[in-house]
């Protein structure tokens, strides 16, 4: 598979997300997701995500039962910050004795003596990005971290934290129908050095185009509170999915792999990170890697999926307070 960079660190250009491998869109088989886990060095997939927010450390705990013993397989990126409070509501901590706290717990939990990639997963608003950014240099100094990132900030924080410690990556949800970041992010991420790392390529299941009737997800899937999922605004978006999926039949390939591969087709270079509790899907998407779409699709596919098309937010209210700062 081809490799590509994250600042200083090289990564295969498809990763594997492992969000879902902890209840969000439902009760994943924990065996399935370890085995997906170990099944990705084989496909040449070596970049794997997690943050202590999946399942209050439950899943950065599945992860590291996969690795173990493999550890060296794998470069490894979690995270820290986003947090819920006892009612269930969003906040979020960047205080930097927080920050070196969490780090020493994610360690344990992934049973591992070094993070390669620790991002902040969201900004806290009341603690200075230079603050929170100083202790994870600390962290790095210490050798605990080897490269720092951070997760849905804004152009200007992005910038300040930089000039502390250059980050290796700015992650955030990038997709045909989530093109936020093209008008500022990612032209920001050429200019300063950054890796971009998507996450959500293909928008929650959406672009799979195997979700028909969002009513018929498990009544326990997050996606049900998510504004694009919702009735008229999902109506709306469904009737994106005809053409879609024509144009996928058209290359030869799924609409998820269709999907992977526009996002693979993105500058400066992205790499997506496409969640999975199964080996299937696993092969599916890292099959992308190797579709060479045409011209003409990618242009139909910008033009279809335009920026802003898709209708409602892709979080919640509470959420979506928190993101761009």
């Amino acid at each position: 598979m081809e490799r590509r960079h994250l600042g200083k660190l090289e990564v295969s250009a498809v990763g594997l997300g492992c969000m879902s491998m902890t209840p969000i869109y439902g009760p994943p088989d924990p065996e399935s997701a370890i085995a997906t886990i170990r099944r990705a060095p084989e496909l040449g997939i070596d970049f794997i995500d997690t943050s202590d927010a999946y399942g209050a450390g439950a899943n950065e705990e599945l992860v590291g039962r996969a690795l173990e013993g493999r550890r060296d397989q794998f470069v490894l990126a979690t995270k820290f910050g986003n947090l819920r409070n006892p009612d269930g509501t969003p906040a979020v901590n960047g205080k930097p004795d927080y920050a070196i706290a969490c780090c020493e717990k994610s360690l344990k939990r992934l049973k591992t003596d070094v993070i390669d990639l620790y991002f902040i997963h969201r900004v806290d608003p009341d603690v200075p990005i230079e603050d929170t950014v100083g202790a994870l240099a600390t962290l790095v100094k210490q050798g605990k971290v080897r490269h720092i990132g951070i997760s849905e900030a804004s152009v200007k924080t992005i910038r300040r934290g930089h000039k502390v410690h250059p980050f290796a990556a700015v992650q955030t949800e990038y997709s045909l129908w989530t093109r936020d970041v093209e008008s500022d992010v990612l032209p920001t991420c050429r200019e300063l050095g950054i890796g971009f790392v998507a996450y959500s390529p293909l928008g929650r299941g959406f672009l799979t185009g195997t979700i028909s009737d969002p009513n018929a997800l498990s009544e326990k899937d997050g996606r049900r509170n998510m504004p694009r999922f919702k009735g008229e605004n999902f109506a709306h978006n469904a009737k994106l999915l005809g053409e879609f999926r024509a144009l996928a039949a058209t290359e030869k390939c799924t609409p998820a792999q269709l999907a992977l591969a526009w996002v693979l087709t993105r500058r400066p270079p992205v790499v997506p990170i496409a969640g999975t509790s199964h080996v299937k899907w696993l092969e599916e998407n890292a099959a992308a890697e190797k579709l060479r779409i045409s011209v003409a699709t990618l242009e139909r596919l910008d033009a279809l999926f335009k920026p802003g098309i898709a209708l409602g937010e892709r979080y919640a209210p509470a959420m979506m307070a928190r993101v761009g700062i």
